[in-house]
This record gives structure tokens, sequence and C-alpha cells, in this order.
């Protein structure tokens, strides 16, 4: 019996969210193997295609700066920096990142909140904004552990890997 294949739709959903998790772990480039779909019927790869569709979205959305064709069953992904992440204009026909687990920042370690409320001030200071208020600063948390956390692995020490891709994400700040 041949193992069951991903649909299209499983597929890009297991792409993207491995992608973004390349990206928050700070990965430079990956390989994303489609196939090329010789064994499906007629040739055709509707994962191919599927994935084929979903970089171009990737990209607009700052989690891939770009990718080119491998081979004809392969892309690479140079991914974008964790901050630009931030950049990213929504779209209004894409979906928003599922919301996070938990919705406040309380249940969140000392030093992860700390963390974030440095980023959160490196992000404003660079939208121009030298004294934000308690409600603004609040805010820009909430929106950086939102799109950080949508990117971590449902497994492993997830605040770990926050830590780690808010720290990221402050470096790219002060760099750029």
């Amino acid at each position: 019996m041949r193992p069951l294949q991903p649909t299209a739709l499983q597929a890009t959903a297991l792409v993207e969210q491995w992608l973004r998790e390349q990206q928050v772990r700070g990965s430079e480039e990956a390989l994303v193997i489609t196939g090329r779909g010789n064994r499906s019927a007629e040739g055709y790869s509707p994962v191919r295609e599927a994935v084929v569709r979903l970089l171009p979205s990737l990209r607009r959305r700052n989690v891939i700066a770009s990718y080119t064709e491998h081979t004809p069953g392969s892309f690479v992904v140079t991914f974008a920096s964790v901050s630009a992440l931030f950049e990213a204009p929504r779209r209004r026909r894409e979906k928003a990142p599922p919301p996070p687990v938990p919705t406040s920042l309380t249940g969140l370690d000392s030093e992860t909140v700390r963390e974030l409320r440095s980023l959160a001030m490196l992000s404003l200071a660079a939208l121009g904004l030298q004294s934000p208020t308690a409600a603004q600063l609040e805010d820009e948390m909430r929106r950086h552990f939102q799109m950080l956390s949508a990117a971590l692995p449902a497994s492993g020490d997830r605040e770990a890997l926050l830590q780690q891709a808010v720290l990221r994400a402050a470096e790219a700040y002060e760099a750029g």
C-alpha cells in the first residue's frame, strides 16, 4: 500500500508553517522539495503548483526575501529578516495568522516580557516615536508577540524559541 500524500492545501499549510519557523530560527536559506509530479495523474503536481502560488505571497508578507527554482521539483528560498515581518502590509484577501495562545502577555516569563518591551521600543523609535505612551508600547508588544509566536513550532520550548526570535528581530532593528 502506498503512503498517503498530503493534498495541495495541506502541503501549502505545512510549507508555510515550516518556512516561518525557519525564518524565526534565523536560517538564511532553505530547500523546498515539492516533486515534479512524475507519478501523479498526467504528470501534473498539484503540490508543486500550490507551492508556486504560495511563494510570492510569502515574499509579499516578508517571510522570504526571494526564491528560485533549483530543479523542476524544488525551490531555494532566501529568508527575510525577522524584523521585516512587522513591515509587511496586510492584504484583505489573505488570512491573518491564527491568534497565538495565550492571547495576553501575562503568562510569559518576565525576561520574555522585558525583551518584547525592548523590541517594541526599538520598532516604535524606528517609526519616529521616541516617547510612546504605555498603551502604544503594550499594543506594539502584543503585535510583535502575535507575529512571532504564530511562526513557532507547536512542540519544544516555545518560550525559549520566542526569546530567540525577539532577540533576532531586535538585532535586525539595531543593524538597519
